[in-house]
């Protein structure tokens, strides 16, 4: 088995076709699997990689968590320096450690963080394009943070995932939700923590979030799309570019809420 190293990556997501491994694309797996198996001097059968979930094309990654076996007992400063000396620059180890053999990426999470910026300004930034999304129209932020409170909790979010989803469950629990406004870079910046999301969740719901904003929407409207459990009544999805993971938890890293994730719910 040899030695198993947890990593944490970040990556630019503009020029992958997301985060899983696909035939004759280039992913976020793929480019990592090539090097550690190139570090690895190509062994058979090839090293895989295992990460603590999917990322869409476009969707961009300050702290995701990679592990993988490796044959040989490198330090783990070492590892780090021999990865990033092969990866493309779109892609960063941050960090590097050495695991106990029964750690899993996926399996062991917590919780995840994520984080969607929105530029405000009138006209699309041209050097925003590709990490933020963009909202041009006038909108309350007060009714923003009111609706925040009803994602608070354990609810079924059916409402919020994308047509697709192959989950057997879209019941989540949403620990932290929040939103600021950046005047400086002229941003509006949403993160959100739980134990889980959905496929295209993040984006369906600040969709509905910046619609009550504006005015589009009433500011408990959150509560009627979980009883409706309709898809189609939550409309918008925003771009995958505005989107990142922020933080993967694990138990022991988050001892406020340190339980693990159902299997089926990842």
């Amino acid at each position: 088995m040899g030695v198993r190293y947890k990593i944490i990556l970040a990556y630019d997501g503009t020029n992958f076709a997301g985060f899983q491994r696909q035939p004759n694309t280039r992913t976020v797996e793929g480019e990592l699997t090539k090097v550690v198996n190139m570090m690895a001097k190509k062994p058979q059968p090839p090293l895989q990689v295992y990460g603590s979930g999917r990322t869409d094309a476009g969707v961009h990654a300050l702290g995701q968590v990679v592990h993988f076996d490796f044959p040989f007992d490198i330090e783990a400063d070492n590892m780090r320096k021999g990865l990033n000396s092969m990866l493309a620059v779109d892609m960063e180890v941050l960090r590097v450690e050495k695991v106990s053999s029964t750690f899993h990426a996926r399996y062991d999470v917590s919780g995840k963080r994520y984080m969607y910026r929105i530029d405000l300004g009138e006209f699309r930034n041209p050097f925003k394009r590709n990490y933020c999304g963009h909202w041009k129209f006038p909108f309350d932020i007060e009714k923003i943070e009111l609706a925040l409170g009803d994602l608070i909790g354990e609810h079924d979010f059916t409402s919020f995932v994308a047509s697709g989803s192959t989950t057997r469950s879209n019941v989540r629990t949403i620990y932290e939700a929040t939103v600021k406004q950046n005047k400086d870079d002229n941003e509006l910046i949403f993160e959100f923590y739980g134990n889980g999301f959905l496929y295209n969740q993040i984006r369906i719901m600040v969709g509905v979030l910046i619609e009550i904003g504006s005015g589009t929407r009433p500011v408990h409207d959150i509560q009627r799309l979980y009883e409706l459990g309709d898809r189609r009544n939550a409309r918008r999805t925003v771009s995958a570019s505005g989107l990142y993971l922020k933080h993967v938890y694990y138990e022991g890293e988050d001892p406020e809420h340190p339980t693990k994730l159902p299997k089926y719910q990842r």
